[in-house]
């Protein structure tokens, strides 16, 4: 079956309905496809009770479609249900495991790699981990075209004391896509682990997390057309078995002595309290409706997305894009500045006509700082998006050059 043209998709999204809205920032949240909407609907309708206790129907009912879930969820990605952890976002998947796995593995003069591009969810965790046990942190660098150099991570990963290396699949604002392939093999001849920020990766490109051999890979489902509160932590059987429980509470136990607890095996180990039942059923539904696409087919299309875009937004007076010159080189957003004109006035601005792009520090302060900017405009597509809407931006800017004088 074709896949059907982008534009023909904007029904299936109740809130492009809106008159006149232009979405441009699916990479900070996505809009939702009435499939998602539905599929939580019957949940919370016609199967809702708390899972993984009851023995009745209904109780019976909501379990199975968790697990369902779990299981949609781990194929999606190429990984097992086994080794799938539903958390609330991808912060916490990260905090996971720089608590649970960091606690216990890294010490005093042990090193964790990250790069200047790592959103804070990926740099926060790691920052904790190390006051906490006297560990340092090690930055990979950026050039000017927004890309790392393995020479340096080769040249960091001669101290032998590295344990970690956590790096963004796909960055939140250059768009750079890592070479992840080399960065995993790499760091995993060096000893060192590796954790994957794949937030803006899964979206929008096939991520197959078995083949990529990555130690723990985690990404949120709010940015993949499912619902907000739930994430998901990808990670190696015999890893998550030997760690010790982020969270404690009901769900997670075997039993509960007086003095001590004895924990339930993975993934339940990590799924203290009442998890995101109806969440995690909004996420199935939304990676059914990416699997009907075709992965191949989303690419495509973004891509095909991010070349227009990069050549028209060239063309506007006094714009400078960040990141790689080259679409195949990048995800489906670009971050941009417009001389004279703040971040946050070039959004309002363009809000006025409905025309929707992020403004700010994207929580990538470092990165801001290497890029001499407090902040930026960020423009990113989705599967709904057409060229029509990039023109709509390139003439919203042009309002926006006639304001503050090109």
């Amino acid at each position: 079956m074709a896949t059907p043209a982008p534009t023909a998709l904007a029904h299936d999204f109740p809130i492009l309905a809106r008159d006149g809205l232009v979405y441009l920032d699916s990479a900070a949240t996505a809009q939702k496809p009435r499939a998602v909407l539905d599929a939580m609907e019957d949940l919370l309708l016609h199967h809702n009770a708390n899972v993984h206790r009851g023995t009745y129907p209904l109780a019976v009912e909501a379990t199975d479609r968790y697990e369902a879930s779990r299981e949609r969820v781990a194929r999606f990605t190429g990984s097992s249900a086994r080794e799938t952890i539903f958390t609330k976002n991808v912060t916490e998947a990260i905090n996971l495991v720089a608590n649970a796995w960091g606690r216990a593995n890294v010490g005093p003069g042990d090193a964790i790699v990250l790069t200047v591009m790592e959103h804070h969810s990926n740099i926060v965790p790691w920052q904790l981990l190390a006051e906490a046990t006297g560990a340092h942190l090690r930055y990979l660098d950026v050039d000017d075209d927004g890309q790392l150099s393995l020479d340096q991570l080769d040249e960091v990963l001669l101290d032998r004391r590295v344990r970690m290396v956590a790096v963004a699949h796909i960055s939140n604002v250059l768009g750079t896509i890592n070479p992840l392939e080399q960065i995993i093999e790499r760091s995993h001849a060096a000893g060192a682990l590796t954790l994957i920020d794949g937030a803006q990766a899964v979206p929008q490109i096939p991520v197959d997390v078995a083949a990529l051999g990555a130690d723990f890979y985690a990404w949120t489902g709010h940015k993949a057309y499912g619902p907000t509160g739930v994430g998901v932590l990808h990670g190696r059987r015999e890893l998550l078995d030997a760690m010790p429980p982020f969270l404690g509470g009901g769900s997670m136990i075997r039993t509960v002595e007086r003095d001590h607890s004895t924990y339930a095996e993975v993934p339940a180990k990590f799924e203290a309290g009442t998890p995101p039942v109806a969440e995690a059923v909004g996420l199935a539904a939304a990676i059914d409706f990416l699997d009907d696409l075709g992965m191949e087919h989303v690419r495509a299309h973004e891509l095909d997305l991010s070349a227009y875009a990069l050549e028209a937004l060239a063309r506007v007076p006094g714009l400078t894009i960040h990141g790689p010159r080259e679409a195949a080189a990048r995800g489906a957003l670009i971050s941009f500045a417009l001389a004279g004109a703040h971040p946050h006035d070039v959004s309002e601005i363009l809000g006025r006509d409905e025309i929707c792009v992020r403004a700010g520090h994207h929580c990538a302060q470092p990165l801001m700082r290497l890029l001499g900017a407090p902040a930026t405009s960020r423009a990113s597509f989705a599967v709904h998006n057409s060229r029509e809407d990039i023109d709509r931006l390139v003439e919203g800017l042009g309002r926006v050059n006639a304001i503050f004088g090109d």
